[in-house]
Order: structure tokens, then C-alpha cells, then sequence
């Protein structure tokens, strides 16, 4: 061997070393994971519940991660900073956990093709965009049906944030299966305009305490609306987490967004190197939507037949958007047995039969 070929393959040897060090020492580094939040974590509601999803993953996968949040982030421009900002210090793993973020979303992961995003709730997607979702409505039918039972006014209230398919399907499922096992219900909206924010939840709550309701829902993120409940002694049920430092009265059940098994396996997949862009929307079958322990105030037989429908649905046997069922104006919408299918309720932008509220445009 010359002294030229020596050195080329010298040269060559400790490359490789060189190389193959540099990718055990990537390799061994901490995935980098961030959240974005709309609300403070200490909510007790949505953003809470997200964080104890990013708890979950610290618990999961300890040093292998590193976690980090940013809080009160509001939809829009301040969202495409925030994303950005995470990108730059190095991210490989974002989670937007607003509907409102989506734009948000789409215009960051396409400057930083290498990082990958997860988009809560929304449904544009790319390479390194997912999509994530619960079927809240699931858990709406089940709550619905106590709140049908617990009634004497039989008018019940519900707080809307934004009118958009999510919150409208949560509408009409609580009101069918309300209605179904008492069929002189009415449903009463307010729409709020907001995720979270206790005054204007407050001042909703009020409003539908006003006009008669004894049984109050939300699709807020804050307890505001429990404590005006409390105030009046009317029920409550909690949103997105368990809220139950109001059980057992106002708050007499809840549905609770679980969080953590999502964000464990994306996390998961993105250290075995099998994350790809998909789209998830699981229900209480999976787990993603749970039933908050029913508080004593409820009969026996209403939480029977609640936990018995909650089963039902989880097993895949019951849908809660099952035919004959017509829109507000009366027109058809599903036939007897008919189920809406996922492309309907994805669009959903109208109140079924019976509710009068009009649904803002």
C-alpha cells in the first residue's frame, strides 16, 4: 500500500467513525415536542386536558423527550408566531390543539418541511401535517340523556363557542337523545363567541338561567358557567375535563377529552421513525371521550340507562345520528335507520327538528 492510499483510506475510516458518532449522538438526543395552547392550562377544561396529554408523553417516554408548552395563544396571526418561534428551537414535533390554528398550521409546516405537525380538530392536511379529532358527540348523546331526565323545566340551556360542525354536532346529539327519553324538551343556545373566557361564559350562563333552563351545557372551556349553575341550583355537566370540584351538585356528569394515548403513540412514531400524515377521530370506543363519574343526585335508573348507552355506542352498536331524523325547517335529512355518515357530520352546519335557536351564518 503507498503512502497516498494509506492516507485515502485513513481519511476514509475515520470519516465513517466520524459520521456514524454523529448519528449515535443525534440519535441519542431528546425528541424536541411542543404544544400550543388557546387557553391557560389551569382552565380546568380543553387546554388542561391537552396538557395532561403532554404530561402523559413525559411519563411515557421520560429522557427520551423533551416537553414544552405555550399558552393563550389567540387564532390567528399571534398562532403563525408562536408555531414559528417552536419551530426555530428546534421542534420536530408540534402540537396545535385549536381549531382556528389551522391556517396557522398549513402556512408554517410548509416553511419547515422537516418538522412534523399535528393540527387538533381541523381537516387540511400535508406530508408532515396530521390531523387529529374526538367524537365529542358520542359523549354528548350520553349527557344529553341525563340532562333529558333530570329536567323539570324542560328547558335545557347550552353554551356554543363558534358555530362550526363540532360544536353543532355536540348540539343536535345532545338534544336528540335528550328529547328521545323526554320528548317535551327544549333546547335554549347562546352562542358565547369564545373558547375561554369566564365572563362572557358567566354572562351566557345567566342568560339561559333567565330564561328558564335547569340543566346547563357548554362547549366552553372555563368553570364560569359551573358557578353561575351553583348560584341558581340548577344541574351542570363538565366540559372537556371532569370539572367534579362542582359534583355532586351543579355538576352531575361530564364528558372528558382524553388526550394522552393519542399523543403518546404520534410521539411514539416519530422515535421509531414510523410517523406518517394521517388523520384520527376516535370516540368513547377508543377511549378519546370518556363519561365522568355520575354524581349521586342522578336516580339510579338514569345512570343505567346512560352508562348503558355509553356502552352501546362504544361497541359500535348505537350511533348517535341514527334516521328518522329531519332538519330544523323540517325538510329530511336521515331516513329511518339511516346513519350520517363522517363526510355529513364533517360539514354539519344545521340544527335537527325541535330546535328553534337560529343558527348564525
Amino acid at each position: 500500500m503507498n503512502r497516498r492510499s494509506f492516507m485515502t483510506t485513513t481519511a476514509i475510516t475515520a470519516a465513517a467513525l466520524s459520521l456514524g458518532l454523529g448519528r449515535a449522538a443525534w440519535a441519542a438526543d431528546p425528541l424536541k415536542v411542543a404544544f400550543m395552547y388557546v387557553g391557560p392550562v389551569g382552565d380546568m377544561g380543553w387546554s388542561f386536558q391537552h396538557d395532561q396529554g403532554r404530561q402523559a408523553v413525559e411519563a411515557a417516554f421520560g429522557d427520551k423527550v423533551i416537553t414544552s408548552y405555550v399558552e393563550n395563544v389567540p387564532e390567528g396571526p399571534d398562532a403563525e408566531r408562536v408555531l414559528t418561534q417552536m419551530a426555530l428551537a428546534g421542534n420536530q414535533l408540534i402540537f396545535a390543539t385549536s381549531f382556528g390554528y389551522m391556517d396557522a398550521v398549513m402556512n408554517v409546516a410548509a416553511k419547515f418541511p422537516n418538522v412534523r405537525f399535528e393540527h387538533a380538530t381541523g381537516y387540511k392536511r400535508a406530508d408532515n401535517v396530521s390531523t387529529y379529532d374526538a367524537r365529542f358527540y358520542e359523549g354528548r348523546a350520553v349527557i344529553g340523556t341525563i340532562a333529558g331526565r333530570m329536567t323539570k323545566t324542560n328547558k335545557i340551556g347550552y353554551i356554543g363557542s363558534f358555530p362550526i360542525p363540532e360544536v353543532v354536532q355536540g348540539i343536535n346529539s345532545a338534544f336528540i337523545h335528550a328529547r328521545k327519553v323526554n320528548p317535551a324538551v327544549e333546547m335554549k343556545v347562546v352562542w358565547a363567541y369564545t373558547w375561554f373566557d369566564p365572563a362572557k361564559e358567566a354572562d351566557a350562563a345567566a342568560a339561559l338561567i333567565a330564561e328558564g333552563v335547569d340543566v346547563l351545557m357548554q362547549h366552553t372551556d372555563s368553570t364560569a358557567p359551573q358557578a353561575k349553575a351553583q348560584e341558581a341550583g340548577i344541574y351542570t355537566f363538565g366540559q372537556a375535563s371532569d370539572m367534579g370540584a362542582f359534583a355532586p351538585a351543579p355538576r352531575i356528569s361530564s364528558i372528558i377529552d382524553n388526550w394522552g394515548p393519542y399523543y403518546v403513540a404520534r410521539v411514539g412514531a416519530m422515535l421509531d421513525g414510523s410517523w406518517a400524515s394521517s388523520g384520527s377521530w376516535e370516540g368513547i370506543g377508543a377511549g378519546a371521550v370518556g363519561i365522568g363519574e355520575i354524581s349521586d343526585a342522578v336516580p339510579a335508573e338514569v345512570k343505567a340507562e346512560a352508562l348503558a348507552l355509553a356502552a352501546a355506542i362504544g361497541a359500535g352498536t348505537y350511533h348517535p345520528f341514527t334516521g328518522p331524523l329531519n332538519k330544523a325547517d323540517g325538510s329530511a335529512w336521515l331516513a329511518a335507520g339511516q346513519v350520517a355518515d363522517d363526510g355529513m357530520l364533517s360539514g354539519l352546519n344545521f340544527f335537527v327538528e325541535g330546535i328553534t335557536a337560529q343558527m348564525p351564518q
